[in-house]
């Protein structure tokens, strides 16, 4: 950020108004026009907001271009609160206010006593203060122990009788969050959490523009633009938005998960902490299959739909998986660090919080739940990158009765020594993306998403204690048998041909 102005009274500043150097505007004016400026010049509008940018983000230009309040509507872990927060970027970097203020008051026209008294005290020589657009962003999560006081303001006796003041007097007011926003954005996170008679007390911020604090005649005028959240599963499970303020709200825009694992992965990558200050590499393999597991887990019918599963779950899973890689690493004295598809079973710790279960899921359990979300993940995955002709060779070998004993431990040069007399199983992992000068860690990664791909299609099986090995029982040859015929137990002249019936038995 640049640094403010060089305008230290209300003089120099009204001077530089008069100029033009300095715009004066309300703030739906100021992000409007802001945005508006990006959008002719094609910048980025809502930076590390990823996935949107044909869906929400047109309608979230549409509501600021109208000068719109809004609410986001969206399952958990769909980046409502870092669009609310990415909304400061549209606001002026600099903004000049009264100092002492409580709600940011404009040295040209304030709107509390405070302010004003100032003003007519000092005149022009006034100080005036530079407030950072970060600064100017208030954000309140909504929780049933609300009062109105927190969000609107109250009488402050302590502060009357220091003062020598009337209790209905302006200036033995405590101003709430909303006022203190004034000249900014004010978010509230998870409306239907608010209790009922808290949301009637917005109902004048926005249709009117004013607030009035505990039935004294206080108006405040104020000059914000306000923003919120909820989970529309949540309207019936912990509350409701009441019908007036939903009236009230100019735009309803809905936010979703990832429609493709591409932008899943660009979020994930974008978010979890991975560069840990060594050589640590995520094969993209990896990466695919964590993203995967979410989209799984969102079409699982053991899995609650209604609770959402986050993007939380992605970014937490790799990060678990990146260390697992780590701790191999560090036993082993292997560089570079490389991740491994066995590395994300480490991680079902990570899964199984992210996910509400349905009956059926309860009864099978959380942790069983996450294996077989990883194993279809894995499956899935894997069916992109090979053919069932290129599988053929391995899978040979191992009916045959071929085993490889295995584990999340194995250090990558045992890996890959093993590896090499399995017939195919290399050029398998050099069908998954790993070539052929790839460092040792590598090419084992590339070895275990191959044995792991085959194991998810149950091509072939795989146990702790065995590793890995065919997927059906090994068929020796059996030696020919003799045909000896038996009289049965029915065997009688009476037969129409007169003969004796015989069955044979091997």
């Amino acid at each position: 950020m640049s640094s403010p102005p060089r305008l230290d009274t209300l003089g120099q500043l009204k001077a530089a108004v008069a100029r033009g150097d300095v715009r004066r505007r309300p703030v739906r004016d100021e992000v409007r026009d802001n945005l508006a400026e990006r959008l002719r010049r094609k910048q980025t509008l809502f930076p590390g907001v990823i996935g949107y940018d044909e869906t929400v983000v047109p309608q979230l230009v549409n509501a600021v271009l109208a000068k719109h309040h809004f609410i986001l509507l969206g399952l958990r872990g769909q980046a409502k609160t870092r669009i609310l927060r990415a909304l400061t970027t549209l606001l002026d970097e600099w903004l000049p206010v009264i100092p002492g203020s409580e709600i940011n008051d404009d040295p040209m026209a304030p709107l509390s006593a405070f302010g004003q008294a100032k003003v007519r005290a000092e005149g022009d020589d006034m100080p005036i203060r530079w407030l950072g657009r970060d600064v100017r962003y208030v954000e309140k999560l909504a929780t049933p122990d609300v009062t109105i006081a927190d969000m609107i303001g109250d009488i402050d006796p302590i502060k009357a009788a220091r003062g020598g003041l009337q209790l209905g007097s302006e200036l033995s007011m405590h101003f709430g969050l909303l006022p203190r926003a004034n000249r900014g954005i004010f978010a509230i996170n998870e409306l239907p959490d608010l209790a009922g008679k808290i949301q009637v007390g917005l109902f004048n911020i926005l249709q009117e523009g004013d607030v009035q604090i505990k039935g004294y005649p206080v108006r405040l005028p104020l000059d914000v633009m306000i923003a919120f959240t909820a989970n529309p599963e949540d309207y019936t499970a912990r509350g409701k938005i009441i019908t007036p303020l939903k009236d009230r709200i100019g735009a309803e825009i809905r936010t979703h998960y990832m429609h493709n694992r591409a932008d899943a992965i660009a979020i994930t990558e974008q978010e979890a902490w991975v560069e840990r200050g060594g050589a640590i590499e995520v094969p993209h393999f990896v990466r695919e299959v964590v993203e995967e597991i979410a989209f799984q887990a969102r079409g699982e019918r053991k899995v609650d739909k209604r609770s959402g599963v986050s993007q939380r779950l992605p970014i937490s899973v790799l990060e678990t998986t990146v260390s697992n890689a780590e701790r191999r690493a560090l036993a082993s004295g292997e560089t570079p660090t490389v991740t491994r598809v066995t590395d994300i079973y480490a991680a079902l710790p990570s899964m199984t919080g992210k996910f509400e279960l349905e009956y059926e899921g309860e009864l099978k359990g959380a942790d069983q739940v996450a294996r077989d979300l990883v194993r279809a993940a894995v499956s899935q995955v894997f069916d992109g990158y090979v053919r069932d002709s290129d599988l053929k060779p391995v899978i040979e070998w191992f009916d045959l009765g071929g085993a490889l004993s295995l584990s999340d431990t194995t250090s990558s040069a045992d890996m890959v020594a093993q590896a090499r007399g399995v017939q195919g199983l290399i050029e398998l992992a050099h069908l998954v993306g790993i070539a052929p000068d790839a460092a040792v860690p590598v090419l084992a990664a590339g070895i275990d998403f191959a044995l792991e791909g085959m194991c998810a299609q149950k091509k072939i099986s795989r146990s702790d204690e065995r590793g890995y090995f065919g997927a059906e029982p090994v068929r020796r040859p059996q030696p020919p048998q003799s045909r000896t015929p038996v009289l049965t137990p029915d065997d009688d002249d009476d037969s129409p041909t007169g003969k004796k019936k015989k069955r044979y038995y091997n």
